[in-house]
């Protein structure tokens, strides 16, 4: 089982710290409660285009890109995307209830065919009925996995070709069908560390994405997962959604993760983790559970940092240290099962030529890659200096992150 590396796709905004997002002006965060700062980088076409080239230059699989009210659309952004890349892949995130599954099967389908194959899907049930709502989604929390559920069987369903008929809770299909299935069908990614979520990964898809928990915590996941699966006859793969903050020298790595948290004032962090706090994720709570809003004891584990859950929703801890010690801890992971790796750090585009130039060779040198294209040749991330919009306050709850 070798190691897949993927990137992210910041379609909210990047910059050169955790409180650079846009605005997110719901759940009690409010911009005059935010210091503006400098430096922010607009999620415009051009600059992630820069990101894209530079994670397919230095051998990353695929671009994780989210889903929500402060990002562009996932699905229009990435398939602008393929056009300016050559085999990068896009794992689009999208939520199931806002979109019929035929539409959906159908819109994967002709989106291989205009990438030539480079779609990965990245289902977000969600976790916020005040996200759900903007998007006109009044269902509670455990009806929304049953929805994606039946979301899922019709997707796979509709696929095979076949006039299709489905009557269940949530959708009633007559005939259902893609008439040119995509080929190849697009590996689904799926996450939730709920009792309702389980069930439906170990049914539906092919990779369950955990965020970055320490190693014992992933584990025990692992083992939930693969036992649901087994129980229905299949198997599925794993993958771990985490930060990096990777450097020359261990020294050289934290000082840039205490430089992220010296931009961090009180306010700041309690308005973030007051929002935060109202979620319905259980992932969400879990990532709280970690650091419990305080600066204290941060690393969880070894070169395993939760700073950024402190401002930041969704994927809240970061591997933190020398190239070879944030190799050592993916090979740890990798250990237990996890194959699929979906980075990310600040700038994105930096970050990105830190852990391609430093931690991807010392995972080749240790086996750990599948023997592949060499990463494309091209031009240096300091001689293109990316747009910049003006400053903001964080984004804390968002899809796929």
């Amino acid at each position: 089982m070798s190691v897949h590396l993927h990137w992210f796709l910041p379609t909210g905004g990047d910059g050169r710290t955790l409180v650079d997002r846009h605005a997110y002006t719901d759940g009690g965060i409010r911009r005059d409660r935010i210091t503006p700062v400098s430096g922010v980088r607009a999620p415009d076409i051009e600059y992630l285009t820069q990101i894209a080239k530079a994670a397919e230059q230095l051998g990353f699989e695929a671009v994780l890109t989210p889903t929500g009210t402060w990002c562009e659309d996932a699905w229009l952004t990435t398939v602008a995307l393929t056009q300016v890349t050559e085999r990068l892949k896009f794992l689009v995130a999208f939520r199931p209830g806002v979109i019929s599954p035929v539409l959906a099967a159908q819109m994967a389908a002709t989106y291989q065919r205009i990438s030539r194959g480079r779609l990965l899907l990245n289902v977000v049930t969600g976790g916020d009925s005040t996200e759900q709502r903007r998007f006109g989604d009044h269902l509670g929390h455990d009806r929304r996995y049953a929805r994606t559920d039946e979301f899922l069987k019709i997707v796979r369903s509709v696929w095979e070709g076949r006039p299709f008929d489905f009557h269940g809770e949530h959708y009633q299909v007559a005939g259902g069908l893609t008439a040119l299935p995509p080929d190849p069908l697009p590996q689904i990614f799926f996450g939730g560390s709920s009792a309702a979520a389980g069930p439906v990964a170990a049914r539906n898809v092919d990779v369950y994405l955990t965020w970055g928990e320490p190693p014992e915590e992933v584990k025990q996941k692992i083992d939930w997962i693969r036992g649901l699966a087994e129980k229905e006859g299949r198997t599925v793969r794993f993958g771990i959604r985490l930060h990096s903050i990777s450097r020359d020298s261990s020294k050289e790595a934290w000082t840039t993760a205490d430089r992220l948290l010296d931009d961090l004032d009180p306010e700041t962090v309690a308005a973030a983790q007051q929002a935060l706090g109202r979620s319905e994720s259980v992932g969400q709570q879990r990532m709280l559970a970690l650091h419990g809003g305080s600066r204290d004891k941060l690393e969880i584990a070894p070169n395993l940092w939760a700073g950024v859950g402190l401002v930041r929703g969704g994927a809240g801890t970061a591997l933190v240290g020398s190239h070879a010690e944030v190799a050592d801890r993916i090979e740890e992971y990798h250990s237990l099962g996890i194959e699929h790796f979906v980075l990310s750090g600040y700038p994105h585009l930096e970050e990105a030529y830190w852990f391609g130039e430093g931690v991807r060779p010392e995972l080749a040198a240790r086996g750990l890659l599948e023997a592949g294209p060499a990463p494309l040749t091209g031009v240096p991330a300091a001689n293109g200096r990316p747009a910049s919009a003006p400053g903001g306050a964080p984004l804390l709850v968002a899809g796929g992150r």
